[in-house]
């Protein structure tokens, strides 16, 4: 199987569209594809837990249920250090590793394929 790489920038203000990021991850996820996400900008929202269960996208289901299977289902998921401390989150949740944007760099060689949004 092959390696994704999802990188999310949408916060909130977009809840389909960050909703949509996670669920395609959760998707190729189950399809038994090694998965990255990479949540920079806004995204990093979705790292509070009750950012994650407003969030809901327009015939796409919850943040908080593609969040559940991508950390119980062996995700890789990484947050901007930066983007994160910029809107006051110090401590990631378990799981989910706070990192340099240089990780995102190296995720892109690494995976066979990325998608944004």
């Amino acid at each position: 199987m092959g390696h994704l790489l999802v990188h999310i920038a949408t916060g909130p203000e977009n809840p389909t569209r960050l909703a949509l990021g996670l669920r395609v991850a959760r998707m190729a996820l189950q399809a038994g594809h090694e998965v990255s996400v990479f949540l920079a900008g806004d995204a990093v929202d979705v790292l509070r837990p009750e950012t994650r269960e407003a969030i809901e996208g327009i015939g796409i289901g919850t943040a908080q249920e593609h969040w559940e299977v991508l950390m119980t289902g062996g995700a890789s998921v990484y947050a901007s250090v930066f983007s994160s401390a910029a809107r006051g989150i110090h401590e990631a949740p378990e799981g989910v590793h706070l990192v340099l944007p240089e990780r995102l760099v190296e995720l892109l060689f690494e995976s066979e394929r990325s998608v944004s949004y």
